[in-house]
């Protein structure tokens, strides 16, 4: 874990263990969507060669089955050992897309397929690939939702990979892959698979913590007012912290995470009404913790990836002194990503940002950058001031 404060900003990162210990082999069920709205070249197409990437990555220990779905599921390969890479492979390129989206259906064929042939002390694992559209029988989320929460506690994992554009339904597969103790992300070009499937293959099949909480207290004596940068969708309530019925993320292995908060210093003014002197009530001193160097205490809470109780880890965060321009590369890169994400949502937080800050930041600390993501990331901020551009040229 690695935690930095610099005057305003503050970044929490977290980090799985690379190589966890040896499991026994794994066991997945690919699920995939074969309906009709996938037949666009960045759905099923680009499906078929990302996960005969993923095949590669995997070992003689380990076995596949296929399960698709679109008007009715099917079982197109049985659980077949990775020795047989040149089947699995055919199997794949046999898909060919059309029909309605029966979604319901195939999570359970699938979720029937794993448990047959499950392994113990193993990774026992679906993954559905799809573009979100379920409109043909189980169509309700909080059925689905059910379903995956009670197959995860018999240790059958969810990740969800989400394909194409246009009728992609983002929210479902991210709520889908959370009920399943698992992992969520979006695919729209092969550099984007061979991240997810090969570069961070760990991250995608091995979980190594679960229900995974972050709860942060700041010194009065030093922080006036706080803000978390996104994760709207994964606020909990103070007491959920401290209670292991409540569902949170998980960390798969290599997996990294990155929070932003940004800082209000005591003393200084805060925008916003004036909260009028309380009546009944005084303010109470400081303790002596408050009144030391540290400026928070970032309290820590994971379960093990077959266990129901939480462990507990805590660590007390010193001010640094720095100046932003003088942050290490890591947190300007991670801050010109956020101004981004707000520059796009037309943020009421974005202040003074621009696409020329952001592209600005972003140069001065893209570092080393062995996989081309944060050049890819440059160019996406041109595209977006090129498409501004344009719209303010207009009449």
């Amino acid at each position: 874990m690695d935690v930095r404060i610099f005057l305003h900003s503050l970044r929490i990162a977290i980090k799985g263990e690379e190589n966890p210990h040896r499991v026994r082999g794994k066991n997945i069920v690919f699920l995939l969507d074969v309906s009709g709205s996938m037949q666009p070249a960045n759905k099923l197409p680009l499906l078929r060669r990302a996960f005969k990437l993923l095949v590669e990555q995997l070992d003689d220990r380990d076995k596949v089955a296929i399960v698709v779905y679109a008007g009715a599921s099917g079982l197109v390969l049985p659980p077949t050992p990775c020795s047989e890479k040149e089947r699995i492979q055919q199997a794949l390129e046999r898909l060919e897309a059309g029909g309605s989206t029966n979604g319901g259906a195939g999570i359970a064929l699938a979720y029937k397929t794993v448990e047959e042939s499950f392994v113990e002390g193993g990774i026992n694992r679906v993954i559905l690939a799809t573009d979100g559209d379920f409109n043909v029988g189980t169509t309700n989320q909080g059925d689905l939702t059910r379903l995956i929460e009670q197959k995860a506690k018999s240790g059958v994992f969810l990740t969800v990979l989400g394909f194409g554009m246009g009728n992609y339904k983002d929210s479902t597969l991210e709520n889908l892959a959370d009920r399943g103790n698992g992992n969520y992300a979006y695919i729209d070009t092969m550099q984007e698979a061979k991240k997810v499937l090969v570069e961070s293959i760990g991250g995608t099949l091995v979980t190594i913590a679960k229900d995974v909480k972050i709860q942060v207290e700041f010194t009065p004596a030093e922080i006036a007012a706080y803000r978390l940068i996104g994760y709207e969708n994964r606020l909990l309530r103070n007491q959920d912290f401290n209670d292991d019925q409540i569902d949170a993320g998980e960390i798969g292995a290599g997996h990294t995470v990155t929070a932003l908060y940004e800082l209000i210093p005591a003393g200084q003014p805060i925008e916003g009404p004036a909260v009028d002197p309380l009546k009944y009530q005084v303010e109470r001193d400081l303790s002596s913790s408050a009144k030391s160097t540290e400026v928070l205490t970032l309290k820590l809470r994971y379960k093990e990836p077959t266990g129901s109780q939480s462990k507990l880890l805590e660590f007390p965060v010193q001010k640094t002194g720095k100046s932003f321009e003088q942050a290490e590369q890591s947190l300007r890169f991670a801050a010109a990503v956020a101004a981004f994400g707000m520059l796009l949502r037309d943020s009421e937080f974005k202040g003074d940002s621009t696409y020329e800050k952001v592209m600005a930041i972003a140069q001065g600390s893209s570092g080393v950058d062995p996989g081309g993501y944060r050049a890819e990331f440059l160019r996406l901020v041109k595209r977006a001031k090129a498409l501004q551009d344009l719209e303010d040229l207009e009449p």
